[in-house]
C-alpha cells in the first residue's frame, strides 16, 4: 500500500485539498459538551421534545471524550488516495447524531426509494426490468460517477436548509412530536460542533460532517437527492435508469454520448462542493 511517511502526505493533502478543516489553538471539548446539554435542557424547559428523546439524546459527561480521526487507504482507487473516518464514539453529540438518524433514515428511505441502489441484487433487478421494456440495445451507455468527498465537502447550512424542505416538501412540521425547527437546531450543532482530535493537533471541521457519524450519511443522502433531481427527471423522462447509493451513481443512456457529457460536464457546475468523476462504457 505503501510508506507510512507516503501514507501521512496522502492524508495532508486531503486537509489541503478539502480546505474543510480548521486547526485551534485550544481544546473546545468542555465547551462544547457544556453547548449541547445546555441545548437539549432548553429544549426540554420548553417542552420541545419529549422525556423519553431528551434522555437518549443526553451525553453522559464521565463517558464522553474528543472525537479523533484516521485514514484509511482506498485501495480500489488509482493512486490509492485516504478515506478519513472519524472515530465518534463518545462524541458530545453521538447520542444527538444517532437519535436524528433514527427518525430521519426511515422518511429518507421511504420518500427515495425510487432512486436509490440499496446493494448489487437490487441493481440486477433494475437492469432485468429495463431489459423487458426493450430499452437495453447494443448501443446502450452504461454511466457511473462518484462524488468526491461527499460526507466532507457537504455545504452545512445549504444540507441543513435541504434538510427542511425535504421534511416539509414531504408533508412533515413534526417528526415524532419534534418540530422540524427543532431538528434544524439539533442537526446543526452535530454537524457544526464537530471537533477532533489528529495527531498533536486539534481541528474543527467547518464544511461537511464527520465520516462515521450516524447523521451525517442520512444528511448526505438528502442533499444529494435534491442535488440529483435534474439528473432524475432527464432519466425518467427518457425511461432510462438512474441509481444512487450514497455517493455512487449509476445510469443507463441511449442518446450519444457527447450529448450524456454535456449532461454529466453541466452537473458538475451545479454546486461549488459538489464534483463528480465519471465513466462511460
Amino acid at each position: 500500500i505503501g510508506s507510512a511517511i507516503e501514507f501521512e502526505k496522502k492524508a495532508q493533502k486531503f486537509f489541503s485539498d478539502t480546505n474543510a478543516f480548521i486547526e485551534l489553538s485550544s481544546n473546545p471539548f468542555n465547551e462544547i459538551l457544556d453547548k449541547v446539554i445546555q441545548l437539549l435542557n432548553t429544549l426540554r424547559g420548553k417542552d420541545l421534545i419529549r422525556k423519553w428523546q431528551y434522555e437518549q439524546m443526553m451525553p453522559d459527561r464521565t463517558k464522553c471524550e474528543l472525537a479523533h480521526l484516521y485514514f484509511n487507504p482506498k485501495t480500489h482507487k488509482d493512486g490509492i488516495p485516504v478515506r478519513p473516518i472519524e472515530s465518534t464514539i463518545h462524541a458530545s453529540t453521538t447520542k444527538i447524531s444517532k437519535f436524528l438518524d433514527k427518525i430521519l433514515r426511515p422518511i429518507f428511505d421511504d420518500k427515495c426509494k425510487d432512486t436509490t441502489i440499496i446493494d448489487g441484487a437490487s441493481l440486477i433487478t433494475e437492469l432485468s426490468k429495463y431489459n423487458k421494456k426493450g430499452l437495453l440495445k447494443p448501443t446502450t451507455l452504461f454511466c457511473t460517477f462518484d462524488i468526491r468527498n461527499l460526507y466532507t465537502m457537504l455545504p452545512q447550512e445549504e444540507a441543513l436548509n435541504i434538510l427542511m424542505k425535504f421534511l416539509t416538501t414531504n408533508g412533515y412540521r413534526k417528526v415524532k412530536g419534534i418540530s422540524i425547527d427543532t431538528i434544524k437546531k439539533l442537526a446543526s450543532i452535530v454537524i457544526k460542533d464537530n471537533v477532533f482530535a489528529y495527531g498533536s493537533k486539534i481541528y474543527k471541521q467547518t464544511t461537511g460532517g464527520a465520516m462515521g457519524s450516524s447523521f451525517t450519511l442520512t444528511l448526505a443522502n438528502i442533499f444529494m437527492s435534491e442535488w440529483q433531481k435534474k439528473l432524475v427527471e432527464e432519466q425518467t423522462k427518457t425511461g432510462e435508469l438512474y441509481g444512487r447509493y450514497i455517493d455512487d451513481v449509476f445510469m443507463t443512456w441511449n442518446k450519444s454520448e457527447e450529448e450524456l457529457r454535456i449532461l454529466l460536464d453541466d452537473a458538475n457546475t451545479w454546486n461549488p462542493n459538489i464534483k463528480l468523476d465519471y465513466k462511460i462504457n
